[in-house]
């Protein structure tokens, strides 16, 4: 009975422990997708800091980059080769403007927001090109939305 009763335990704390785990989330790149053309879907993530994002090259000829001036104070910019996955840890809390270099112009954007984002004012400052400049307004827009839905 004492040996079962160990066992229980312990796997009670496995369980327990399994929520503390970081979370991977996947976002694809696509050429066509559920909001348009040349799209990152979901465009919009909220993640924990230690939460990983996995970049998935879905369709060829796209890669993920931060945009210039759109990351945390300290945090490291990273660059995706094209028509490769890429996976990367966000550690540092904060909004990171994220980008398909090739169709930058197009509105191929996306937002992850790592636990509170403490560089909002710094991120809209940032010049954007083309539809890119609309694109990241609406994620701006889902940005406040769900602040408002969290309240």
């Amino acid at each position: 009975m004492r040996k079962f009763l160990l066992v229980a335990i312990a796997a009670a704390t496995l369980v327990a422990a399994g929520g503390a785990v970081a979370a991977e989330v996947e976002v694809k790149l696509l050429n066509k997708g559920a909001e348009g053309v040349m799209v990152f879907e979901p465009s919009f993530v909220k993640i924990a800091p230690g939460d990983t994002v996995k970049f998935l090259a879905t369709d060829k000829g796209h890669n993920a980059e931060t945009v210039k001036g759109m990351l945390p104070d300290g945090a490291a910019p990273f660059v995706g080769k094209m028509s490769e996955d890429v996976s990367i840890k966000f550690d540092q809390p904060g909004i990171y403007g994220v980008k398909c270099l090739p169709h930058y112009g197009m509105g191929m954007v996306a937002m992850v927001v790592v636990g509170t984002p403490t560089n909002e004012d710094q991120a809209k400052a940032v010049p954007q090109v083309g539809k890119a400049k609309q694109a990241f307004a609406a994620l701006f827009d889902k940005l406040a939305a769900n602040r408002t839905a969290a309240k």
